[in-house]
């Protein structure tokens, strides 16, 4: 006789987050998700890299660290203190850059190094999910700061710094995603990265910047860093490899003061990142990554076009959106009475999968009708024929009108 399965739940703390789906599979028309271009990883590039430094460093794997310490690949973090300089000024060295798996884990550590529960952080009111959830679970007060097309308005970020203040409150960071907005694809102009450093130094809160999306501008064309305009080392920089290269092989890195770089390598207890991963990409991106991220930016834009097009063939007016600026993301507008949290379970069930807009704001009803689309993974066909299958549910569902006000729209 078969015994009963051993209950865990009584053994389970408080405070855990809701148990994980099984995983099914993706939907027909995935529009969610960081991923990238399948037709767009350079797989034969990454064949050649791998053969060759396994060939010359195999032996290295014998150690958790190799060779170069618990920062990381020296090549790796040598490849990134130089493309920093050049693309975003930042002048560091490989000792100022710790090697993570992924931005992910940039986040958890300096959360782990800054925050504790009831702490305040300022935060774009739209911004990466990831980041919400896990302020969420750490139990933090969060200040969403609103956006404009130019991303995080600063007079609203001066007003909410004033108003904390009087509080007796100080914010531990400003975390921003500057260029390349998640999701709404905006860039910070320079200028108004001088007055965020200028209201950072005024009020004593430093900047997280998360730049994992920098790589993907349309024109190759992008402000200095926060880090590279700031006078007194008061910003912490993450970046990933996940956008240009490929988000599976989870190779993110953090750009900051020692005084903070040693507190979070002795949060990071797992031994080291894929120690594979860091010497493959080395070797791949110092001769190919400055030829490769153009194509691959060229490949994203004419995706971008096609889910445009397709949004304005099938919705008309009735989806609002802006032209990003970049990035792998399209942050778009439905009529107010939309419930984009209701609309996600029924384009599931017709095999299309999105992010809806509350997931990724401070403020859920200005987000209600808003949901996120990822445009990198499906292919053009894909893109027309889910946006096609999404408008029918969203007038089977909402009574969106067959592609409004098109006629004028076009007119």
């Amino acid at each position: 006789m078969a015994s009963a399965p051993f209950d865990f739940a009584p053994l389970l703390p408080a405070g855990l987050p809701a148990p994980a789906a099984k995983w099914t599979g993706l939907a027909k028309y995935s529009f969610v998700g960081g991923n990238n271009d399948p037709d767009q990883v350079p797989v034969d590039g990454l064949v050649d890299a791998v053969n060759a430094v396994l060939k010359r460093e195999g032996q290295a794997l014998a150690t958790y660290g190799l060779a170069s310490g618990p920062q990381g690949y020296r090549p790796l973090r040598d490849f990134i203190a130089a493309k920093l300089k050049r693309d975003a000024g930042i002048r560091c060295t490989a000792d100022d850059i710790l090697i993570v798996s992924g931005s992910l884990q940039a986040l958890d550590l300096v959360n782990q190094s800054l925050l504790a529960r009831g702490d305040t952080v300022i935060i774009e009111q739209e911004t990466y999910q990831g980041s919400l959830n896990r302020l969420t679970r750490l139990g933090v007060n969060v200040i969403g700061i609103p956006l404009d097309q130019d991303g995080m308005r600063m007079d609203a970020l001066a007003a909410a710094l004033a108003d904390l203040k009087r509080r007796g409150i100080t914010p531990k960071y400003i975390y921003t995603i500057p260029t390349v907005q998640n999701p709404t694809g905006t860039i910070l102009p320079e200028a108004r990265r001088a007055e965020l450093l200028e209201l950072s130094q005024a009020y004593g809160v430093p900047v997280f910047e998360d730049d994992c999306y920098a790589d993907l501008i349309w024109d190759g064309k992008r402000p200095p860093a926060i880090h590279a305009m700031s006078q007194i080392s008061n910003v912490i920089h993450i970046g990933s490899f996940s956008k240009s290269i490929a988000p599976a092989l989870r190779v993110g890195y953090i750009v900051a003061p020692w005084e903070m770089l040693s507190r979070m390598l002795a949060l990071k207890t797992d031994a080291g990142s894929g120690a594979l991963e860091q010497m493959v990409l080395a070797e791949y991106c110092a001769p190919h990554f400055a030829t490769h991220v153009p194509k691959l930016t060229r490949g994203l834009r004419a995706k971008l076009d096609t889910l445009m097009e397709a949004l304005n063939e099938q919705f008309g007016t009735a989806a609002e959106f802006e032209d990003p600026k970049g990035g792998i993301f399209l942050w778009v507008k439905l009529p107010d009475h939309v419930d984009t949290l209701k609309l996600y379970q029924a384009a599931l069930a017709a095999g299309v999968a999105i992010n809806p807009g509350p997931e990724w704001s401070t403020d859920k009803t200005y987000a209600g009708s808003r949901l996120r689309l990822c445009f990198a993974s499906p292919t053009h066909e894909q893109i027309r024929e889910g946006v096609a299958v999404l408008a029918e549910v969203c007038r089977r569902e909402f009574g969106v009108p067959t592609r409004s006000a098109n006629v004028e729209k076009s007119a």
